[in-house]
């Protein structure tokens, strides 16, 4: 079932997603998937902060505060590979950090945030989870250049090897992200001797294949696995 490596790891071809658990999953039937999925053969968990889904203030972070609690109460936190994202710029997210961004600052907030509420030291595959600035993604189509303000793709990436250096976060990936914005941050990585992106994690299915245009050659050229 082994289709690669993540932070050092290998993982299963299927990863349970978890965006539903808090809004339409109770926390006992989030229980009951997670060691489902554990008993045959899934050994990778995706969250993010903002989940579940619809996001909305009074239940953010309860994803993953489920996902902690299952760990908490099985001790079998090392079975898994462990990841979560950390949310982009959108005015109606006022309610974290004040307006999420991908700053130095900010992204301490955001982590800490998600190792409290995981119940771990240390989350195995941490992911911006759209970019900090004005691109096309989920799904928006017409390319039109937009100057708004955002955050440099360097800076965020030197904040995120601050953080893999403190030891709380094995390696970092990207979501929803664009073949220019991808191909920046292996650029930075390499040139400036940075943290390297390890995944991206965009929409890909027989409805939707859009990733094949462009990310797929990324994907493949610069080693960068696909959670689709």
């Amino acid at each position: 079932m082994t289709l690669r490596t993540i932070a050092g790891r290998e993982v299963s071809k299927i990863c349970l997603g978890t965006m539903t658990w808090g809004q339409q999953n109770t926390e006992s039937e989030a229980h009951e998937q997670i060691s489902y999925a554990l008993d045959r053969g899934i050994n990778m968990l995706d969250a993010a902060e903002m989940y579940p889904v619809p996001p909305r203030a009074e239940t953010q972070g309860r994803t993953e505060e489920y996902i902690g609690t299952w760990f908490k109460r099985t001790g079998l936190r090392d079975n898994f590979v462990l990841a979560t994202k950390a949310a982009g710029p959108n005015p109606e997210f006022h309610y974290l950090r004040g307006g999420p961004r991908f700053t130095k600052e900010q992204l301490i907030e955001a982590v800490n945030g998600s190792l409290r509420r995981l119940q771990t030291d240390c989350i195995d595959l941490y992911q911006l989870h759209w970019p900090d600035r004005y691109t096309n993604f989920f799904g928006q189509r017409g390319y039109f250049h937009r100057e708004q303000p955002e955050t440099p793709i360097e800076e965020t990436l030197r904040a995120l090897e601050d953080i893999v250096q403190s030891g709380k976060v094995r390696t970092i990936g990207l979501s929803n992200e664009t073949p220019w914005g991808t191909m920046k941050f292996l650029e930075l990585a390499d040139r400036e001797g940075l943290p390297r992106i390890e995944s991206i994690q965009n929409p890909y299915s027989l409805l939707n294949r859009t990733y094949e245009i462009a990310m797929a050659e990324v994907s493949q050229r610069e080693d960068v696995g696909l959670l689709a």
